[in-house]
């Protein structure tokens, strides 16, 4: 839109030009100096038009639909998100445990702690009771007749002695396993609580780096408009205006690249936090329903 706005201003200006060099007050090389101004700009809304579909075939694929499924949807314009909401001057720790690499490492933590006791346990004695019933017969019928019938009861001690050693080695083995999943969760806390302060002082700075691009696009779109009207009354020279057209475009090419840059930075608190879709998956319905799961011959197909 900044593009196509900006192009049509100085064709605009570039059309102006022309007039007054019919009139005599321009000439030739001001009237190619505009157009081709005119046209360098236009020539960037190719470019931005691809990168734009681009982004929306990506969005597509991504929610697992055709890659012009969004087409029709994102062809409303609106403008370019800002967070509203104050930033944070600091993160409770238990807020990073809503992360899932965090979480994973916790869990495996966890589970190579409890394979100590597991482990620990394997070394001293176990007690078990055990029974035991048979019977013999030549039939069914003489069950209970013509048969046999045996049983046993009674607990059984086993001690570790000989594997003792290895038992031990095991329980070192767990306690080593254990103490590298702990490295691996404390690794995965400081570089969760390293991203989120990334993102805070991004998101602060590009704050006030708004601040200024504004002021700064505000006073060269003034100067832009004060050229052009010197320029209109013969009192300054097209080079002027061209320089501040250009100025003014890049200073706000600038000012929305920041926006851009501000709402990213904020998706990547939130994403630091742990935070991420809140819509509704829907899983009661698989992608794949195969209606005919028993044994079945495979027909040929003829193509024509």
């Amino acid at each position: 839109a900044l593009a196509r706005r900006s192009a049509a201003s100085q064709r605009q200006t570039a059309e102006l030009t022309r007039t007054m060099a019919q009139a005599g007050t321009a000439t030739a090389a001001d009237v190619a100096k505009a157009m081709g101004q005119a046209s360098s700009t236009e020539a960037d809304i190719p470019t931005l038009e691809a990168s734009y579909a681009e982004a929306v075939h990506r969005l597509s694929v991504l929610t697992g639909r055709s890659p012009a499924a969004l087409s029709e949807r994102l062809k409303r314009g609106a403008p370019i998100p800002a967070p509203r909401l104050p930033i944070p001057t600091g993160i409770p720790a238990d807020i990073l445990l809503a992360r899932p690499d965090v979480r994973m490492a916790e869990r495996q933590y966890a589970q190579y702690t409890a394979k100590i006791g597991q482990a620990e346990a394997a070394r001293y004695p176990s007690v078990s009771l055990t029974g035991d019933i048979s019977t013999s017969a030549y039939k069914l019928g003489d069950l209970g007749k013509n048969s046999s019938i045996g049983w046993s009861f009674g607990p059984t001690l086993s001690v570790p002695v000989f594997n003792a050693g290895q038992l031990k080695a095991a329980v070192e083995v767990a306690q080593a396993q254990r103490d590298q999943y702990f490295i691996a969760y404390r690794s995965s806390v400081l570089s969760a609580l390293e991203d989120v302060e990334n993102a805070l002082v991004l998101l602060s700075q590009e704050r006030i780096r708004i601040g200024k691009l504004a002021s700064s696009a505000k006073s060269y779109g003034e100067a832009a408009r004060i050229e052009g009207t010197l320029f209109k009354a013969g009192e300054t020279s097209l080079l002027d205006v061209l320089d501040a057209q250009r100025s003014l475009y890049s200073a706000e090419d600038s000012l929305l690249q920041s926006r851009v840059l501000l709402a990213t930075n904020y998706i990547a608190l939130n994403k630091a936090l742990g935070g991420g879709w809140d819509g509704v998956v829907d899983t009661t319905t698989p992608e794949i329903i195969d209606v005919k799961t028993g044994p079945r011959l495979v027909s040929k197909a003829v193509v024509q």
